[in-house]
């Protein structure tokens, strides 16, 4: 199956997009079945919008450019704060000072690995792994603004054509080591390598991409999100995996929330912060289960979990449930 959306009410639907239809493969290219976008407005529900990591990136850009300084390509080194400061050091050897510093830097955050303690005492690794980057063409075979994925044997592959002509290539698959190993490439043909459909398109591909995001798929399980005048945000605090969907969502409004608290409390940060933290760490951990729960479903290791994952999809497709679920989700 695909990557779930990225769904965030705060950004604009300009950078949003809509899919045209869900297209599910078999290894070797043939049809299983198909989501047309009415069913697929009735089983996302009318709050959620689908958008590029990339793109809300630079919403959110566009929006602080001129009111904040940015550096690009900087991380922390070292962190010290008392109860009226924090200061920290760069790793271009300058300094910085503050009432609060927020660690927003993802999953293998540089803050909390300073601040709170080595990774490995809070990656819950899900035993997945996946490659996402942009290819320079769309494959043929593959509609604009239509996805075409295929499952098989604990591995998922899938391109995502935008309509504005971007094409995004996305593999997850089951994997039981920690950290990735060997180079993306090397591993992603030794995964798919057997298989057809546009998988060697999507591989080649991947040699002209100008980026990749490639990693394991974990969890971030802290039992506090700050200390003192330091607060994780985000994948960097809580981390629910693509399993659950709803990380940009969780990320975008809990800083928002953030910012509410702070308000909220003037003066008083570590107020603010654990006011923030209750209201913030239930929801987050309801995803985490979710995620949990459905990881199976994304890269099914045998012909019947794949048949019994795609079942509901296949219902959906029929015209009595996809109505009933439209009265049900969309206008009611």
């Amino acid at each position: 199956m695909p990557p779930p959306n990225s769904g965030c009410s705060t950004t604009s639907h300009t950078k949003g997009f809509i899919t045209d239809e869900l297209v599910y493969h078999k290894p070797n290219g043939e049809r299983r079945f198909s989501l047309d976008r009415a069913t697929i407005a009735a089983t996302t529900g009318p709050r959620s919008i689908t958008i590029l990591r990339g793109d809300l990136e630079a919403v959110l850009y566009e929006k602080v450019r001129d009111h904040a300084e940015i550096r690009f390509g900087a991380t922390l080194t070292t962190v010290d704060q008392d109860e009226h400061t924090v200061r920290v050091t760069l790793t271009d050897g300058t300094t910085q000072e503050g009432d609060l510093l927020i660690g927003a830097d993802g999953l293998h955050s540089a803050t909390r690995a300073l601040l709170f303690g080595p990774e490995e005492d809070f990656l819950l690794d899900l035993e997945h792994k996946v490659a996402v980057y942009m290819l320079d063409k769309r494959p043929a075979t593959v509609a604009t603004g239509a996805t075409g994925t295929l499952s098989s044997g604990g591995r998922t592959a899938a391109v995502i054509s935008i309509p504005d002509g971007r094409n995004v290539a996305f593999f997850g698959y089951r994997a039981s080591h920690a950290r990735p190993g060997e180079d993306v490439a090397t591993e992603l043909q030794r995964v798919y390598g057997d298989l057809g459909w546009i998988i060697p398109e999507a591989l080649a591909g991947l040699q002209r991409a100008e980026s990749v995001y490639f990693d394991t798929i974990s969890q971030v399980v802290a039992a506090s999100w700050s200390k003192g005048r330091v607060v994780l945000l985000g994948d960097a605090a809580w981390c629910v995996t693509l399993f659950a969907g709803y990380g940009s969502s969780l990320a975008v409004g809990g800083a928002d929330r953030l910012g509410t608290e702070l308000a909220a409390h003037p003066g008083d940060v570590p107020a603010a912060l654990a006011a923030w933290e209750a209201a913030i760490r239930p929801e987050a951990e309801r995803k985490q289960k979710l995620g949990r729960r459905v990881k199976g479903v994304y890269a099914p290791t045998s012909p019947l979990l794949l048949w019994l994952s795609l079942l509901p999809l296949r219902l959906a497709a029929l015209p009595p449930v996809r109505r009933y679920m439209t009265r049900r989700f969309i206008k009611g």
